[in-house]
């Protein structure tokens, strides 16, 4: 997408801050609902459990949240986007097996989504539940889920504006009921030493376990860094300091809360509500709710743009995409709105309460962020860092996140297979997709094109052949300045010659740059054939039929070819003439000699192909001025058929 923000995200500003609460933390700000929930659970409430539990949560915080994501992963940027499949394209032409963590990592980034709208609106309705025991909650968050979903065609823009506000007042509020909470016990505090973590994994019954629960305070950290190029490393990196205090208040509040009703079995009592004074519950309900819906909305936004990107690395089929407002990255989807929409309904209907979709979240993001650090730690080295501090940082998260992996793999049986299996299935699709375009790539024949320009400029000035466009423009998966397609070629000469003033050969370079939008034109034979290159960064929509469009006016106002006089009398307002894009659209051809295990990945590509957008609406050409030729795919020819002829007499 071309189209950009007139803030500068890069530079620290107050706009910039109020974004980055607004869309960044939203993940993360509405942890507190749900995560010493998920700690307690049905034990009776125990000091050691607390002082662990709320020493757990701070060093988290400080390790995971602070340390790797908001001071090490942020400068990981390309181009100021982030992400992990920004991080990937920074390093990819360096090995190839780094496609593995990450397709990993998106996909169980992706299947972790599903769950994420429906545990942050459940825990926040459930509250009423400690006034009114029988409410009906199931309904109240399908309906919210459903009315936010309905949203998403319509953009955010207008909504995105009091997301920060909203925020703030959210983050505020926490903060401030979180000093109102340890005032009733300022005790608490010693928490922050890390002694008591200690104490908690070790000499309290499966404290080793309660990592899994712990693992909540950090879930959206991952959002920090796919959202970078929204908000800009430095106003992250200054609202993080306002997000954190919040954060560990309202945490530490809660801790005093708990202490103070030691031995009690909490059940449908949350500690975030309970907490705060009884004059301040509703409007804890009601602030609590909305900051759910933004952390949803924030969290969909970056399911939408993690498709895109891609789509756009050809690691996905294509999609359909809408673009419903001028602000940068916003995007809409309506395959994956849907498809989000029925896991999210799906969870709340299969889970029924929080405290069962606590049990099993997290373990999928615990795994994306595995692989981030196996990606950033590839950065690191390429950066030139130095090699003993990457083994030392590279220790010490894959030993954090190693242990939360550990802990979590509890959820698994608890419903934690639900996001994994999603998640490997969303791998699976993308690595079948890039490992089948990667066999057809390897697949093409070329030739050098300079033998075929005689023929080409006979056929064009050959009158007795109809003439099939002013401008033939073949969109060619191969970049070479003397070589084509062998499939161009016999589209031009045999199966149908198609005369034109001038053929263009287009190729689209999706660049590790997010939002590079350059061209490159070679002159093969003027007025005859024309090679165009476009370098599109890989958040750009390829229109491609304007941008020929244009470069075919930029190239005759500079009189770098011209087409017969004729054209000028019948395009007046054209001067360029018509033109006419053949695209190929490949299929398996039968005659092939595959064994089976080759022929999976081929089939299921075909398959997903169904899913896949045709190059018309992929590239944004004009129906009536394109042509699509069926060309088949032969991987290994059926070797030694013998065929015998016989005579009659």
């Amino acid at each position: 997408m071309t189209t950009h923000h007139t803030l500068d995200v890069r530079k620290l500003s107050s706009a910039g801050f109020l974004i980055a609460i607004g869309i960044v933390f939203g993940d993360i700000g509405t942890s507190p609902l749900y995560t010493f929930k998920a700690i307690i659970q049905d034990s009776p409430i125990n000091t050691t459990l607390v002082l662990g539990g709320v020493s757990a949560i701070f060093w988290t915080l400080t390790f995971q949240t602070t340390l790797k994501y908001v001071l090490i992963t942020l400068k990981a940027d390309n181009n100021g986007e982030g992400g992990i499949f920004s991080l990937y394209t920074l390093i990819r032409r360096y090995r190839k097996w780094l496609i593995v963590p990450a397709l990993l990592g998106g996909s169980f980034l992706i299947a972790d989504s599903i769950i994420t709208p429906p545990i942050s609106v459940s825990a926040a309705i459930e509250g009423l539940k400690m006034q009114y025991p029988d409410i009906q909650v199931i309904p109240i968050v399908i309906a919210i889920i459903t009315f936010l979903f309905l949203l998403q065609a319509l953009g955010t823009s207008i909504i995105g504006k009091i997301f920060g506000p909203a925020m703030i007042v959210w983050f505020s509020m926490i903060g401030i009921f979180g000093v109102y909470g340890l005032s009733h016990n300022w005790s608490v505090l010693k928490a922050l030493n890390p002694y008591y973590t200690y104490q908690l994994l070790v000499n309290y019954p499966r404290g080793f376990w309660l990592l899994g629960a712990v693992f909540l305070c950090t879930t959206g950290a991952e959002a920090l860094y796919s959202d970078l190029g929204h908000c800009g490393r430095k106003n992250i990196e200054a609202s993080w300091v306002f997000v954190k205090i919040c954060l560990v208040l309202c945490y530490f509040g809660q801790a005093a809360w708990l202490i103070n009703h030691d031995g009690m079995v909490l059940g449908d009592t949350n500690s975030f509500f309970a907490m705060m004074p009884p004059w301040m519950f509703w409007p804890a309900i009601i602030i609590a709710t909305v900051a759910a819906i933004i952390a949803s909305q924030a969290l969909i936004s970056g399911t939408f743009t993690l498709f895109n990107e891609a789509m756009r690395l050809n690691l996905f089929p294509r999609l359909t995409v809408f673009y419903p407002s001028e602000v940068r990255g916003q995007l809409y989807i309506p395959a994956v709105n849907w498809a989000l929409w029925a896991g999210c309904v799906g969870v709340v209907l299969f889970f029924k309460e929080s405290k069962y979709m606590e049990a099993a979240f997290g373990l999928s993001v615990t795994l994306t962020m595995l692989m981030t650090t196996i990606l950033l730690c590839v950065y690191l080295y390429v950066q030139r860092t130095n090699v003993l501090l990457i083994v030392g940082l590279g220790v010490l998260f894959l030993t954090i996140e190693g242990a939360f992996l550990i802990a979590n793999l509890q959820k698994f049986s608890h419903g934690g297979y639900v996001t994994l299996l999603l998640g490997l299935v969303l791998f699976w699709v993308m690595f079948t997709w890039q490992y089948a375009r990667q066999i057809k790539a390897n697949l093409l024949h070329f030739s050098s094109i300079k033998p075929y320009l005689p023929a080409m400029r006979m056929l064009s000035q050959d009158k007795e052949t109809p003439k099939y466009a002013t401008h033939l423009v073949y969109l060619t998966n191969f970049m070479h300045e003397n070589k084509i397609e062998d499939s161009i070629l016999r589209s031009i000469f045999y199966s149908q010659p198609k005369r034109a003033d001038v053929y263009w050969f287009v190729h689209i370079e999706v660049t590790d740059e997010p939002y590079t939008t350059e061209y490159e034109v070679q002159v093969i034979e003027k007025n005859e054939a024309m090679r165009v290159l476009f370098r599109l960064g890989f958040r750009v929509v390829p229109r491609i039929n304007l941008l020929f469009k244009r470069v075919l006016d930029e190239l005759y106002a500079n009189e770098e070819f011209k087409t017969e006089e004729t054209h000028k009398l019948f395009f007046q307002h054209n001067r360029v003439g018509d033109h006419k894009f053949v695209v190929f659209e490949t299929y398996l051809s039968p005659d092939n000699a595959l064994s089976f295990w080759k022929s999976i990945p081929l089939k299921i590509f075909f398959l997903l192909k169904r899913l896949d957008l045709s190059p018309q609406k992929a590239f944004g050409l004009e129906e009536s001025a394109v042509a699509t030729e069926k060309v088949p795919l032969i991987v290994e020819s059926i070797p030694n058929l013998k065929l015998k002829r016989i005579f009659k007499n």
